[in-house]
């Protein structure tokens, strides 16, 4: 058994790092919950960083690869949370590495931030915030890494700059797409889509609706919900099929993470499954979170076969910025990936930044080679001319069971 897979109590330790901060590092997600629970209901974060959304990450993830939570979180003076750092050591063959916790399945990685946290911590002052907390971590030998390995990202948190960025990070190779939504669809699908777009969506709408009579479905009901992302499920993964691509659902505890957070009653406020049903086919369904005046865009699917000539994809996708509107969203997050059909709708590009940081001699050895490796792959992305053979190989590779 492996050191991260024993059982040990939930620690609650605390260090003093100087300017009246103090930091407590703890190792579960229960002795966090009281702190966490009420931090994220002011707290400058993402959606990501709810405790809920991660706690089913956890339970039916993490706990499998035994990933071990390191919740960080900094203090006032006055004993109130300036910052709270989901993060988590996670061992892969023999490296142990920092990361995120649930990074695998959170599009945006972030610290949840108290609204006056910038003036507590300037910029200026994160590096040695940052080296304090490293040192407090690592104090603990059962906690002790050889790389920092943060993920995805974004530049603010909130209404912040994020203070990661202020640390040497690096771009990653792909991006995220936000459109602002305007007050009325009408409006906004018509600043979106050409006259001769539009016409092609009517014909393709009327061919749609020969299969039986068109609904969107905002689902509610807990039976239709399951029913629904079941269906979901299956048609992502004929889709991941087609594709050649990995099938995320085939990974240990995805299924389970994503039917678990849309039975989450704690979650109901935010997860969003929704469907276009044409008769009594499902022929495009959805999965995303409503935060903050912006919908986020997680998962969508739809039938292939005959009907994906009518595109019903598009449809459901036009149904579902339909509703974000009538919701008052301002925005309508595609979140990550840079697939064509997201550059039509948006009008906000959002850059992703990861950090990469050695804890040992060997881990800033492989910290050295994992970022000349991502300036390698950025300088490939740039270049249409050599990314699309590296994308054939990469696909002929899954083919035959190599991982690129």
């Amino acid at each position: 058994m492996s050191q991260l897979s024993r059982k040990r109590p939930e620690r609650n330790d605390r260090h003093r790092a100087g300017s009246g901060i103090s930091i407590r590092v703890i190792t579960g997600l229960s002795a966090a919950e009281s702190t966490w629970r009420e931090f994220e209901k002011t707290a400058d974060r993402t959606v990501f960083q709810a405790y809920d959304w991660l706690l089913e990450w956890n339970n039916h993830v993490g706990k499998k690869r035994e990933i071990l939570p390191v919740i960080v979180i900094g203090l006032g003076p006055d004993g109130e949370p300036l910052i709270l750092m989901p993060l988590a050591i996670e061992k892969r063959w023999l490296l142990r590495r920092l990361v995120w916790l649930g990074s695998d399945l959170c599009d945006y990685n972030a610290p949840l931030l108290a609204r006056r946290f910038s003036a507590c911590v300037p910029p200026e002052r994160f590096g040695w915030f940052w080296r304090e907390i490293i040192r407090t971590i690592r104090a603990d030998p059962a906690l002790r890494f050889e790389v920092v390995d943060l993920h995805r990202m974004p530049e603010r948190v909130g209404a912040q700059q994020n203070p990661f960025l202020t640390l040497p990070v690096v771009s990653t190779t792909f991006g995220a797409h936000v459109a602002t939504l305007a007050t009325n669809w009408n409006e906004f699908y018509s600043s979106k889509r050409s006259a001769q777009d539009r016409k092609t969506d009517r014909r393709k709408m009327r061919n749609l609706a020969e299969y039986g009579e068109l609904r969107f479905v905002d689902v509610r009901q807990r039976i239709d919900v399951e029913q629904t992302m079941e269906t979901l499920i299956r048609q992502k993964q004929e889709s991941y099929a087609r594709m050649r691509v990995e099938d995320i659902f085939r990974r240990s505890g995805h299924r389970e993470f994503f039917m678990a957070v849309t039975a989450n009653p704690r979650l109901g406020d935010i997860v969003h499954v929704s469907r276009l049903d044409a008769g009594t086919e499902q022929v495009a369904t959805g999965l995303g979170l409503n935060f903050q005046n912006r919908y986020h865009l997680l998962l969508s699917g739809y039938e292939d076969g005959e009907i994906a000539r009518c595109s019903p994809g598009r449809m459901h996708l036009h149904g579902l910025m339909q509703y974000a509107i009538e919701r008052n969203c301002r925005e309508f997050d595609f979140t990550i990936g840079d697939e064509p059909y997201k550059l039509e709708w948006s009008d906000i590009h959002l850059k992703l930044f990861d950090y990469f940081e050695g804890a040992t001699v060997g881990g800033r050895l492989i910290v050295a080679n994992k970022i000349a490796t991502r300036r390698a792959n950025l300088f490939i992305c740039q270049r249409p001319a050599l990314r699309r053979p590296l994308s054939k190989l990469r696909s002929l590779m899954m083919v035959l069971g190599v991982r690129a």
